[in-house]
Order: C-alpha cells, then structure tokens, then sequence
C-alpha cells in the first residue's frame, strides 16, 4: 500500500497485522479522491476506523490542512503511528487512540468541526448507520460538509439521517462509497 497522489506520493506505508483490519485498496481510495479533489485543499479531515491511517494521510497529501485518524486497536495503531512519521505529516496529522464513539463524543465536546468525514467500519456489522448518527449527534462535520461511509455492496445503509443525505454512491468491486451531503442547521 502506498500515498497515491501529492506530496507523499509513492510513500510505502506500514500495514497492520493480523486480520482485524482491511485496508482500503489504492483503487478504491483514487476513486475517492477524484470524487472529492475538489473539496480537499485546506479542508480539515477526519478519518474513522483509520487503521494503517491510509485515507487520512492520502487526504494530508493531496492538501488537506489537518487530518485527525482514529484508531482503537492496538496493532493498527502501531503501523498508524509509523506512517505519520514515514510521510512526514506529524505536524498535520492527530491521532485519537479512542473507539469512535468515544472520539466522536470528544470531539463534539471540543467543538471540533470537520469539513469531510470518512468512516470505514468492519463490514457485515451494521456500523454504518449508527456512526452517521453519532456523526450527526455529535455535530462534527460543518454544514455543507461530506461524509463518505465505506461499506460492502451488500451492507444496508440509510439514505438519510437527521441532516446528512446520500447524494452518491459508488461501487468498487464488492465496496460501495456511499457520499452524504450535511444540510445547513
């Protein structure tokens, strides 16, 4: 696995261990990015179930001010924390060692806003949905912003929760880029 695009582009990056994670494929993530070239420049990013960190350093890379990863298992978070420092974005990139709802809780408390969200939870265990709601909940993601959930093709996900809407989606094979546009307040 490898930074596809930007100023990272060609770094190898770590890949965690074991079978507790799955990597987004580079296929996958260039299609992301041709999706959301035009909204990444100075936008702030949040990456949820980050595991090696690959979508959020992707996103640093092609310029997206800052980038917070949130990871909760251990061995991920030991290849997370060394792609950081092999793409050099330790001034950009924050990582959160939480559950996600943990850091999304956290986050809101803070008052955090984040202009593009993406969250790749384990397939086949229905996480999609209540994320978007702690999403929602937690009032993280600007109005206007993106969140873009990554799931299996045959993962039921809603069209729409609270203010956020799918608008768009996109499949790869067996994973399926669902885009949610948030609604102004």
């Amino acid at each position: 696995m490898r930074i596809i695009a930007g100023s990272a582009r060609g770094r190898r990056l770590k890949t965690p261990r074991g079978k507790n994670t799955r990597p987004t494929s580079d296929r996958v993530r260039e299609a992301l990015f041709n999706i959301l070239s035009p909204y990444i420049p100075g936008c702030s990013f949040l990456d949820l179930f980050a595991g090696s960190g690959a979508v959020g350093l992707e996103a640093l890379s092609r310029g997206a001010a800052r980038a917070v990863l949130v990871e909760a298992d251990r061995t991920a978070l030991a290849a997370l924390r060394e792609n950081v420092i092999l793409t050099g974005f330790q001034d950009r990139a924050y990582i959160l060692a939480r559950e996600v709802k943990d850091a999304l809780f956290y986050l809101g408390q803070r008052g955090d806003k984040f202009d593009i969200i993406y969250l790749d939870p384990p397939y086949y265990q229905n996480l999609v949905e209540p994320t978007l709601q702690q999403i929602e909940t937690a009032a993280v993601l600007r109005d206007g912003g993106i969140a873009v959930a990554e799931s299996a093709v045959r993962d039921l996900v809603p069209t729409e929760i609270g203010r956020l809407f799918r608008w768009r989606e996109k499949e790869y094979g067996d994973t399926c880029l669902n885009f949610y546009l948030c609604r102004s307040s």
